[in-house]
């Protein structure tokens, strides 16, 4: 049996690296958009603030809203919960609640990775994009080192859970403010575009090798967002999240497909089957940014439940009472 806080603090501390490594992969979108823009327009940042859900806590905060305001709001403010470093602190302090369960090896990482970024370290000395660089590379060996240390358990499957949970997420965030800045509306999704700039969207997701491999024709839009969305077998890709968030929950629960499946398994379900079989001309033409809202808010519905189920009592959890 599994206590329901350790489920818990290994499904955040996933979560909250994801959401680290990959607010770093939203800057960086920035910083290449802003090359285009002129200087000192925040034309190309606040949408990020936006995407992140925290534009009235940066509008409290920062009156001028620059480019830099932005960045050291998604990177070093200890106030914005969900900043780079307030992410990987959380992270952190999970990690520390459960050092009994988790590897050596996955504490000397992730403590590595929370000293590395306090303020005066060398980090903060190199160029931006080294940073953001650096601080993924943290958060991608940690992910290396829980999956060849950590046992492929219950407790490894909340791992993943968190993990794939927020990428799928985070995945289908990115791609909705790369179309909100250069397609505001459906009438300019055929216009002339920047291929240099779906070129820094495919890096900053880690597809651009593998999307030019699966995709052998020019970079278009439609292509790009295909292989993010509905790739079966790219990593990051929302299909491939929801494929592997179905897996680890039936692993969880451990039990084969009931009569009546309950409403976690009916929403994942649901999800599985609408992004396995869309196309994504369909997508496009109801609305891609309708689509990408309806989605994150079905991963916060599948989130809601998953705290219900598994997380709300401090108790030792029986999965096997899933089975009856």
């Amino acid at each position: 049996m599994l206590l329901s806080r350790v489920a818990e603090s290994l499904y955040w501390i996933n979560r909250y690296l994801e959401r680290a490594e990959n607010i770093s992969r939203f800057v960086e979108v920035s910083e290449s958009m802003a090359l285009d823009c002129p200087p000192g327009s925040a034309e190309p940042w606040l949408p990020l603030v936006d995407a992140s859900g925290d534009r009235n806590k940066f509008d409290e905060s920062y009156l001028n809203k620059t480019p830099s305001d932005v960045a050291n709001f998604l990177i070093k403010d200890r106030e914005n919960p969900n900043s780079i470093l307030s992410c990987i602190c959380m992270a952190r302090e999970n990690a520390r609640q459960i050092r009994d369960v988790i590897t050596s090896e996955m504490w000397e990482q992730i403590n590595s990775l929370y000293w590395s970024i306090q303020e005066g370290e060398v980090i903060w000395h190199q160029p931006a994009q080294e940073q953001l660089f650096e601080i993924r590379r943290g958060c991608q060996l940690f992910y290396g080192v829980t999956d060849a240390t950590f046992s492929h358990d219950i407790a490894w499957n909340f791992s993943k859970l968190g993990r794939l949970i927020e990428r799928a997420d985070k995945t289908s965030r990115i791609l909705d403010v790369k179309y909100f800045l250069l397609l505001p509306n459906l009438k300019e999704l055929g216009g002339a575009l920047d291929e240099l700039q779906w070129i820094s969207l495919l890096r900053s997701a880690g597809a651009y090798q593998m999307f030019r491999i699966s995709e052998q024709g020019s970079i278009t839009p439609n292509a790009i967002a295909s292989f993010l969305l509905l790739d079966p077998i790219f990593p990051r890709s929302v299909r491939f999240c929801l494929e592997g968030i179905n897996e680890s929950l039936s692993k969880i629960q451990n039990s084969p497909v009931s009569k009546k499946p309950n409403d976690l398994e009916c929403l994942i379900g649901l999800l599985l089957s609408k992004w396995s079989f869309v196309r994504i001309d369909h997508l496009i033409k109801d609305g891609l940014h309708e689509a990408i809202d309806s989605l994150q808010i079905d991963l916060n519905k599948l989130h809601d439940l998953i705290h219900g189920i598994y997380f709300r009592n401090d108790k030792k959890f029986d999965f096997e009472s899933l089975q009856g």
